[in-house]
């Protein structure tokens, strides 16, 4: 049997993104940080939802279509140093993602995680953010097990534009950060 190669010529940006994380332990050179601070940007950014304290965005690299990262505004790496205000207000823009996803790509379940510090599996394990994963029934297969990649079927910008159209009809809260 002859390999066979699956591009996934999108994935160099975060693989060489990982030097610059490595070198920072500060919020310069932070992504999450960078996205916080340029609400202009936030289509090019992927960024769904701005609160308060906390935003809502794609991840770039997702495990399957819909993985949305819910991140603080703060810059802190641990549950410990978020006020609860934060934790609350995150966990519910989780509960709003996950009703936004419901109707618009209908995923038969989800996992909700947070990997933090580089052991347990943070990419950025400066800036704590929360992962929401939607699953399908069958999602697993051959491809992630013997080509260790995986099968995204949709375009990240195509799925934003339904997500901002669905939350925009089921009245989801979308609050301006003050402005700075």
């Amino acid at each position: 049997m002859q390999n066979q190669n699956l591009w996934a010529p999108w994935r160099i940006q975060y693989l060489k993104s990982l030097d610059n994380h490595e070198q920072s332990t500060e919020s310069q050179g932070c992504f999450l940080c960078e996205y916080w601070m340029a609400p202009d940007k936030d289509r090019e950014n992927l960024v769904l939802w701005r609160t308060r304290r906390s935003m809502v965005l794609f991840n770039r690299f997702p495990y399957t279509g819909g993985h949305l990262l819910i991140a603080p505004a703060a810059h802190v790496a641990t549950m410990n140093e978020l006020d609860e205000k934060t934790i609350l207000e995150m966990m519910l823009l989780t509960r709003d993602a996950q009703k936004a996803l419901d109707h618009t790509i209908k995923p038969h379940g989800y996992n909700v995680g947070m990997n933090i510090n580089r052991c347990a599996g943070a990419g950025l394990p400066d800036h704590i953010h929360l992962h929401l994963v939607p699953r399908w029934d069958g999602d697993t297969n051959f491809m992630a097990v013997t080509g260790h990649a995986r099968v995204i079927s949709q375009a990240l910008e195509e799925l934003y534009e339904q997500l901002t159209q669905t939350s925009q009809s089921l009245g989801l809260p979308q609050i301006s950060p003050p402005k700075t």
